[in-house]
């Protein structure tokens, strides 16, 4: 089976480092095929063109909304490799992890579309690159419980003389040859080395 057609809906008032990060992850592990929606910015539009097809008028206006299968961790249903068949697009919510979660692609996306089929990949929030791969394995045929995924990242820097510095992503990802997927450049972002240290948290991430 190809992959399906992946849409990011963009759903953040601006296009954040962090977002652009995620968002070129995604591009790269789906091969630039995707398409960015509802981004209202030329500037944004410019950079995103970069990594797939973007359109600033959201994925609702373009597709006939039977054809939608809208990624949100409140639906009922898990995802199946059946549900991906045919001329389905799926949709990916272009939104930042919260915590405590807000329920926002519901509150943006899904209710917006009711003739839409919703699906969720776990009650659980993940990042938007991750969203996406788990999403085009399952096209590809595997079964959502097949797929090892972890929840709560730990990212630890030792600093100098004796000092550790740690940020807490509260999040799920998908793992990949025995690491969580992440954007690299975004783990430098956010700690300023290439390489820091990776710990699971037992603390799970909230519902969304």
């Amino acid at each position: 089976m190809e992959s399906p057609k992946i849409v990011i809906e963009h759903l953040e008032p601006k296009l954040s480092t962090w977002l652009l990060f995620e968002y070129e992850n995604a591009s790269k592990l789906l091969k630039k095929n995707i398409l960015f929606t509802n981004v209202k910015s030329a500037r944004a539009r410019k950079k995103l063109r970069k990594f797939g097809r973007v359109d600033r008028r959201s994925v609702l206006d373009i597709f006939p909304r039977k054809k939608l299968l809208i990624l949100d961790s409140r639906a009922k249903k898990a995802l199946a490799p059946g549900d991906l068949e045919g001329n389905v697009i799926a949709v990916v919510g272009g939104i930042l992890g919260e915590h405590p979660p807000r329920g926002r692609t519901k509150t943006l996306l899904t209710q917006r579309a009711p003739a839409a089929k919703t699906r969720n990949i776990g009650n659980w929030q993940f990042a938007i690159d991750g969203a996406a791969y788990v999403t085009k394995l399952i096209a590809n045929g595997r079964k959502l419980k097949s797929i090892s995924i972890k929840r709560g990242l730990i990212l630890r820097v030792k600093l100098k003389p004796s000092g550790v510095h740690e940020v807490l992503l509260p999040y799920a990802y998908p793992i990949v040859d025995g690491r969580p997927l992440i954007s690299k450049k975004l783990l430098h972002y956010m700690m300023n080395v290439k390489n820091p240290e990776i710990t699971w948290c037992d603390r799970p991430s909230s519902d969304d």
